[in-house]
């Protein structure tokens, strides 16, 4: 299997809201055309954004948001089922953290947390509030 990564932000919106759908992230019956006409905003507004390529398909993304320096926050780290178990998570991770090396690295994560704990990550005690995304 020849995997391509990529470094660039302008991830195509319906290859990007398919690959939410495969992970669970997305939901079709409140997905609007204009939802998925837009689905790479917050990928365009990202730091950093690495996307993993299969035949010129899209199987895989991570996208960051850093002050460059001290803070960076991993966000929507999702790859493909069929592409899961063959370190392409993991080599997004790298290629995050190698962007920003000397960074404080941040990720909310329950159902992940086994797979960044291999990865170096360790549960700090910090509390996040949130208010949930219309987008998924």
């Amino acid at each position: 299997m020849n995997i391509e990564y990529k470094q660039h932000k302008n991830l195509p919106c319906d290859e990007l809201y398919q690959l939410f759908l495969a992970v669970g992230w997305a939901k079709e019956e409140e997905t609007t055309q204009e939802m998925i006409d837009n689905f790479n905003i917050g990928f365009l507004h990202s730091a950093f954004v690495f996307s993993a390529w299969a035949d010129g398909k899209l199987i895989g993304c991570v996208r960051v948001l850093s002050d460059l320096h001290f803070r960076s926050v991993i966000y929507d780290l999702a790859v493909l089922p069929a592409f899961q178990h063959k370190g392409i998570g993991s080599e997004l991770v790298r290629r995050c953290r190698q962007a920003c090396e000397g960074s404080e690295w941040l990720v909310q994560t329950d159902m992940a947390r086994g797979f960044y704990e291999k990865l170096g990550f360790r549960q700090k005690n910090d509390y996040f509030l949130t208010i949930p995304s219309k987008w998924f």
